[in-house]
């Protein structure tokens, strides 16, 4: 910038010299130049003497005032290099002083380096050389050198603080995990201590339930032997001596879904008309799922679904008899037996009814609802024994070694145990030998 200016002062002047003399010229006269006093504007228009020569033209004018102008300019940027090169002087020192405090370590090289910074600032800084041109570039060296300097400086500090950053950062996290580790050792140290102490008290609660379940059991042994008086638990009968609505056994095993069944039982009754209801089998739904009974003067009738099926059957004498009754759902089959011989069979009884699970099997009553609602006039009047029920049809030869006592085979559904039966309302239990006894 500075050169440019320079440049365009020096061809002013030699325009100004250039018009002058083809003025001069174009006159016819000649001209003589004189140097300037001390004081005076620049122009051409002094004399010998120094007298100030009068203008000739406008145009002689405007070129004095743009000489004018172009010294004022150059006392200007004489001025703005004087002033750069205080402030380089002054960016010196500085970088000077930040370099002395960051390699504390090597002072003694950092003082050689400072000599050679203020020898360069004082060749640098000296005497203003007299090419401008010079001068300028020199200038930009010297502020390239200082940003290079300072960016080594700035990324020096900022590998410094990183470092010393990270190296706080591994220690916190070191300490973070051992806080988090010995926080973890005792959180499993409490929880081994629970589990041991948990299992001890579990293995006490269950030695003091088995213990408790021993004496139970201990005790029911024993009320069993006192108060069960029957050789073995199938050898008993359930008497029901009168025709009422509260006299009833109950079956306390209920039954599951089936396809086919078979039902056995030992009966002793000479009531008349009739001999009621030996037993009856209810769901929800359908109190008459099935039924044995013989009301009135109709015959003994077995009910399925609710569905009826007449049964040659006789057994009002007073003396016992074995009956068995098979039904299958396969087209309603059905079989009716008595002292272990066959005597009826039919089909078309509720055909392809599966039996209804979760009932109630009452001895003795017909259900109008499960488990009650009983009508005096269909109660059975009598003895039973061994009610038996299986879900299959048995083989004939099966039916005939329990009638004639040949063979003991319980029920596999039902089986007839006296756990397993309860009387109400004045019926009993009382043992007995149905073989020895029908002999």
């Amino acid at each position: 910038y500075h050169v440019g200016m320079l440049v365009s002062v020096v061809g002013l002047l030699y325009l100004v010299c250039g018009l002058t003399a083809q003025s001069q010229d174009a006159t016819g006269s000649r001209f003589v130049c004189n140097a300037i006093p001390p004081g005076a504007e620049p122009g051409c228009g002094h004399g010998p003497s120094g007298n100030r020569v009068q203008s000739s033209g406008p145009v002689e004018d405007e070129l004095r005032n743009t000489i004018i102008q172009l010294r004022e300019t150059i006392l200007q940027q004489k001025e703005t290099i004087v002033s750069q090169q205080g402030t380089i002087k002054e960016l010196n020192t500085k970088l000077a002083r930040c370099e002395a405090a960051a390699d504390e370590s090597s002072q003694g090289k950092s003082r050689g380096q400072g000599s050679r910074r203020k020898e360069y600032g004082k060749n640098t800084m000296g005497d203003l050389p007299r090419d401008p041109t010079e001068t300028i570039n020199q200038l930009g060296k010297t502020m390239q050198t200082l940003k290079g300097r300072l960016e080594n400086l700035e990324i020096s500090a900022s590998k410094i603080n990183s470092a010393k950053r990270l190296e706080e950062l591994r220690e916190l996290l070191r300490q973070r995990l051992g806080a988090l580790e010995s926080q973890l050792l005792r959180k499993v140290a409490e929880l081994e201590e629970e589990r041991s102490q948990l299992y001890n008290e579990t293995a006490a609660h269950r030695q003091r339930t088995e213990s408790t379940l021993n004496s139970l059991l201990e005790r029911i042994t024993e009320l069993e032997k006192s108060n069960n008086a029957f050789k073995s638990p199938e050898d008993f009968k359930v008497s029901l001596p009168l025709r009422t609505n509260y006299l009833y056994g109950r079956i306390k095993k209920t039954l599951p879904e089936m396809y086919a069944f078979t039902v056995c039982m030992w009966l002793k009754s000479s009531a008349s008309p009739g001999i009621g209801t030996p037993f009856s089998y209810g769901v929800p739904g359908q109190a008459n799922e099935i039924v044995l009974i013989e009301w009135g003067n109709n015959p003994i009738e077995l009910l399925v679904n609710d569905k009826v099926a007449q049964l040659p059957l006789t057994l009002s004498d007073g003396r016992w008899h074995h009956i068995c009754i098979t039904w299958t759902t396969r087209d309603g089959f059905w079989e009716a037996y008595q002292d272990g011989e066959r005597l009826g069979t039919g089909d078309n009884l509720a055909p392809w009814h599966p039996i209804k699970p979760g009932g109630v099997i009452i001895l003795g009553q017909e259900q109008d609802i499960v488990g009650g609602r009983f009508d005096a006039t269909q109660a059975f009047v009598g003895e039973l024994s061994q009610f038996n029920m299986w879900d299959r049809v048995l083989r004939p030869v099966d039916i005939m070694g329990l009638a004639n006592c040949s063979a003991y085979m319980p029920g596999n559904v039902v089986p007839w145990v006296d756990a397993n039966v309860e009387v109400f309302g004045g019926a009993s239990k009382a043992a007995l030998e149905i073989c020895e006894d029908r002999a």
